[in-house]
């Protein structure tokens, strides 16, 4: 089998995974959402979760194959002509929502992470934190190709780098713990796969620790969350509802529609915890399927990475192949009680615009990759420089 027939069937099992899980996704919001009269009051669409849920369906579906026809090398900043990269427009756009958002966000539920784009009866809402999980990917990897031969320099390479995401993490973890930790642990593997030397990630482990235990402490509602996971006595109402669904689910389900937990007994049933809704619906089979699906994603996104023979496409694909598998474990895993509650949403299945449309763009960019990552730089009309290996680098220090 040829290299271009390799990606190509790559690209296919992305496109096909990626469908079918926001098919999944549209269904089980749609049967989540239901009330108990079963009637949807098409007047109130704009505050109905699950009637917005089938406009972004189609419109994640459009985002992804638009972004699939953009060059991913117009995200590189060793491009020419000057200006010629989406990268530092974005980073600046994004500082700028992020320190907007806390000033004039709109607060819900406890936290102010949301701007209404517009206001009123027919708003449209907006978390910048999503955007910053996708850019700091694409940041990091565009780095991480510029200063390939110098990423071992710690003043004048590791340490700005670390002070950019730092910037951006000091910004969000006001509001969202969560997205916060997740955008950390992402520029510690981006950086760790990209060739910066262990011992520079190590060090700045006294200062972050340090940081998320009090941004942990100065919150009773993360406390209260670490202690209620660390004792099951005192488990969560969340997480005992959760459980609740997924034990009477068993192998099949109750049927699709049928289940009862989601009658204001889980709160988050179309968000957050839309997978107990899959398992008491459909059962551990359902589950099972899904589960599958996300790592049929990872395994088609490790072949794109390796199939890549760029070292910014590489960087740009192991990102989001890492940031959606990640996130789909870290949902799992709460769905499940065995790592503590948090806000974490299921790619592709989970309601919620901001993450599925930017989601979907993120594996619009993955596409490109696998369609055009086998090109050499002739074949991208000699704007790529010479290619650097993830693994090389000159390990200078200054």
């Amino acid at each position: 089998m040829s290299l271009n027939e390799s990606t190509i069937r790559y690209d296919r099992v992305i496109e096909t995974v990626v469908l079918l899980l926001m098919a999944t996704g549209t269904v089980f919001v749609f049967s989540a959402g239901a009330t108990v009269s079963g009637d949807y009051d098409l007047s109130q669409f704009y505050n109905s979760t699950t009637l917005k849920q089938l406009i972004f369906f189609p419109l994640a579906v459009l985002v992804m194959y638009v972004v699939s026809a953009i060059d991913y090398r117009r995200f590189s900043i060793t491009q020419r002509p000057p200006g010629y990269s989406l990268t530092p427009y974005l980073s600046f756009i994004t500082l700028g929502l992020l320190v907007v958002v806390l000033i004039w966000g709109v607060e819900r539920n406890y936290s102010k992470r949301w701007m209404d784009l517009v206001p009123g009866s027919m708003y449209i809402s907006f978390q910048p934190s999503e955007l910053a999980k996708w850019v700091m990917i694409l940041f990091l990897a565009a780095y991480l190709e510029r200063y390939a031969d110098t990423i071992g320099r710690f003043r004048s390479r590791f340490i700005p780098v670390c002070l950019i995401a730092g910037l951006v993490v000091g910004l969000i973890v006001i509001e969202d713990f969560g997205t916060a930790a997740f955008i950390v642990m992402m520029a510690f593997l981006m950086l760790l796969i990209g060739g910066a030397k262990l011992w520079h990630l190590l060090l700045p482990i006294p200062v972050v620790v340090p940081a998320f235990v009090w941004a942990i402490m100065s919150s009773p509602t993360r406390i209260n969350r670490i202690t209620s996971f660390l004792n099951p006595s005192e488990m969560k109402y969340q997480a005992k509802q959760s459980l609740i669904a997924i034990s009477t689910g068993g192998m099949f389900g109750k049927g699709l529609g049928r289940g009862v937990i989601k009658y204001g007994h889980l709160p988050e049933d179309t968000t957050d915890f839309i997978f107990s809704i899959i398992a008491e619906e459909l059962g551990i089979g359902a589950c099972v399927f899904v589960i599958i699906l996300f790592l049929i994603f990872a395994v088609a996104g490790a072949g794109i990475i390796f199939r890549c023979r760029d070292r910014f496409g590489r960087l740009v694909a192991a990102g989001i192949v890492m940031a959606v598998t990640i996130q789909a474990a870290v949902n799992i895993g709460v769905v499940t009680v065995v790592l503590p509650t948090k806000g974490i949403p299921l790619p592709f299945i989970s309601a919620g615009g901001t993450s599925m449309l930017l989601t979907s763009a993120a594996v619009g960019i993955l596409l490109n990759i696998a369609r055009h990552g086998g090109r050499t730089p002739l074949d991208l009309n000699d704007t790529v420089p010479a290619l650097v290996p993830v693994s090389g680098r000159v390990d200078e220090s200054d």
